[in-house]
């Protein structure tokens, strides 16, 4: 074959080879560049606030001594558990025991010693009282029968009030001793006493757990000292403060999973049941207090706990990555998406329903299955414009995984 033939041959096929080639770059450039996106989806979806705290003890009393004393036992320390009424320290209490002991003494006269003289006083008196009665009678009797002078009649009245006053005096000495002022008096001293002597034992007024103490054996305490912690057994509580940002979508009553630093592997249930109703202005963040389930009886005082509020959720929803929107404004449901239709890009107002950092529910404006252009992927340069045609590589929607983030994750359940 001739050199000026194989020449003519290879040129042909290089000629046809280009001409397939710029073919090719035609189509594809009427079909529109690759470029990254998502398929809408519908499906259940959850949204969760997502914050860390300290568990709290609602209650935590103060244990302190009314009496100055020298502590000679201490029998709880922290952990331990107490039940109202139980002995936590033993004071020194020599004078009050005394005094006591006196009270006690005084008492007993009164009831030994005091009360049966004053009877046997009260009784001699009315026997005194009997005779001169009768001697003013046996008087008058004579008189009549005028064997005696009248001023003798006169005598034995006088005797006879005179008795009878003394008779009352033994009466009201007696009436004083035995259940009456005296013995009362009596009686509340020696309460005093027992009352100033039982200060002496500190005993636990609440059922809680120890947890902290400042008193050891030897130590002198003062009254207002403060000499042991306890927490007061109660519906444990958790402490969160949430960005206020978030404030909006709590409410009480939701229900919160949580995991304690200290067990990774156990959550546990709890429910917010108060919210602040004021922002702490150097953090702009609001408390929020979670009761916790009874049955998570591990959880101690102070733990870190990361706790996930559920906050909304939809059985149903359309859902669109949080890079697919644009002009998203918080505070609005309005944004905007650029849909792939026939193959070609239209911007579309979208309205917003759940919102979070990677996925967001759409109310209104697309319908599942559609397209949609991611575009916080899209370099600026190559943002298409309306009507353009473009291709998509379609995506996976992203997940968030809520347990590393702090703040509102949305996902899927």
């Amino acid at each position: 074959m001739p050199a000026s033939s194989k020449h003519w041959k290879r040129w042909f096929v290089l000629a046809v080879l280009a001409l397939v080639l710029l073919a090719a770059w035609g189509v594809a450039r009427m079909r529109g560049p690759v470029l990254p996106g998502y398929e809408v989806q519908a499906g259940p979806l959850v949204q969760d606030v997502v914050a860390t705290g300290r568990v709290a003890n609602p209650s935590r009393v103060q244990i302190g001594a009314e009496i100055t004393g020298l502590v000679l036992e201490r029998r709880v320390i922290e952990g331990d558990r107490v039940a109202p009424g139980d002995v936590l320290v033993l004071l020194r209490a020599q004078e009050l025991e005394a005094r006591r002991d006196q009270a006690r003494a005084a008492l007993a006269a009164i009831r030994e010693a005091d009360l049966p003289e004053a009877q046997a006083r009260l009784r001699q008196t009315r026997a005194q009282l009997s005779q001169a009665e009768r001697e003013l009678a046996r008087r008058k009797e004579l008189v009549e029968r005028q064997l005696l002078a009248r001023e003798t009649v006169e005598q034995a009245a006088q005797a006879v009030v005179t008795v009878r006053a003394t008779a009352e005096q033994a009466r009201l000495a007696v009436d004083a001793l035995a259940g009456g002022a005296r013995e009362a008096q009596a009686r509340e001293a020696l309460a005093a006493a027992e009352a100033a002597l039982a200060h002496a034992k500190i005993r636990a007024t609440v059922a809680g757990t120890v947890l902290s103490r400042s008193v050891e054996p030897g130590d002198t305490v003062r009254p207002g000292d403060v000499l042991l912690v306890i927490a007061a057994d109660a519906p444990g509580e958790i402490l969160v403060p949430v960005d206020e940002k978030n404030l909006s979508r709590l409410a009480v009553g939701q229900p919160a999973t949580c995991i304690a630093d200290a067990y990774p592997g156990r959550p546990f249930a709890a429910t917010v049941f108060h919210i602040a109703p004021g922002v702490d202005p150097s953090r702009g963040t609001v408390d929020v207090r979670l009761r916790l389930d009874p049955a998570a009886d591990f959880v101690r005082q102070d733990m870190t706990v990361t706790a996930t509020i559920r906050t909304a959720q939809r059985d149903r929803a359309l859902i669109v990555p949080a890079d697919a929107l644009l002009d998203a404004r918080d505070g609005s449901d309005q944004a905007t998406v650029l849909a792939v239709r026939d193959g070609r890009v239209r911007r579309t107002p979208v309205t917003l329903g759940l919102r979070g950092l990677l996925m967001v529910e759409v109310t209104a404006g697309l319908s599942a299955g559609e397209h949609i252009l991611a575009a916080a992927a899209i370099d600026a340069e190559a943002v298409p414009n309306e009507g353009d045609r473009v291709r998509i590589d379609s995506q996976a929607l992203p997940t968030a995984d809520s347990a590393t983030r702090r703040e509102l994750p949305v996902r899927f359940d």
